[in-house]
């Protein structure tokens, strides 16, 4: 296999939108994955389609897994308000039960079909609302698993996961993006977002996107509901 293959995965969001694009400058070729896990709108998947075409992913699949029926999260569970007021102390509502380990995992199947030994992922510890499956030491640790668990790892070819983003600001991260050519008006990262993709401007995720904006000194491209 002449190329170097990698799965993003692609939530339709700022963060993954820049690590598919950070993939692409790294010399893979991009296939870009998608979870369709019960979340409140379709609004970032729609988008992810539109950042896997403008961002030239070779390929761009939707898994579907349905976490709702679990509930739990503000994000699956309609019973469960989305939080307005800013970041509170503890792990938030917001926080969807294992779906970045389900997610990973989904990717990680992927790529053993693919003979891709990369997985990209866009977690973040900086600028995030405290998730414990956005950290350091559990991208570690599924890269452990992901070495234990696969054909490929077992027969000598190691995976590796690249959380290129985890270590910077939100406004590092766009200065990145935009450097890449990323064009953020493509993506949507309101937990709440209309069917037409425009944002609350009040939830957690749309106060980091514009203070990252701010930070970056660059013109925030976000469409809102008021």
């Amino acid at each position: 296999m002449s190329e170097r293959r990698a799965v993003v995965l692609l939530s339709g969001g700022l963060d993954s939108a820049t690590c598919l694009a950070i993939a692409r400058s790294e010399g893979f070729t991009p296939y870009a994955l998608s979870v369709s896990y019960g979340q409140r709108h379709a609004a970032e998947l729609d988008a992810a389609t539109r950042v896997a075409q403008a961002l030239g992913a070779r390929e761009h699949r939707t898994a579907v897994v349905d976490l709702g029926q679990f509930g739990g999260s503000a994000l699956t569970d309609a019973a469960i308000a989305v939080p307005t007021g800013g970041i509170e102390p503890g792990i938030p509502v917001t926080y969807v039960p294992a779906r970045n380990t389900v997610m990973l995992s989904l990717a990680l199947g992927w790529a053993e079909v693919l003979g891709a030994r990369d997985i990209y992922v866009g977690v973040n510890a900086v600028d995030y609302s405290g998730y414990p499956d956005c950290r350091p030491a559990f991208i570690a640790a599924f890269e452990a698993v992901a070495n234990l668990a696969t054909k490929a790892a077992v027969e000598g070819a190691q995976m590796k996961i690249h959380a290129p983003l985890i270590d910077l600001s939100k406004g590092q991260i766009i200065q990145r993006g935009i450097a890449l050519g990323v064009d953020y008006g493509l993506t949507v990262s309101c937990y709440q977002a209309d069917d037409c993709g425009r944002a609350c401007g009040r939830c957690d995720a749309c106060r980091l996107r514009r203070e990252g904006f701010a930070a970056a000194a660059v013109t925030d491209p976000t469409r809102y509901q008021v």
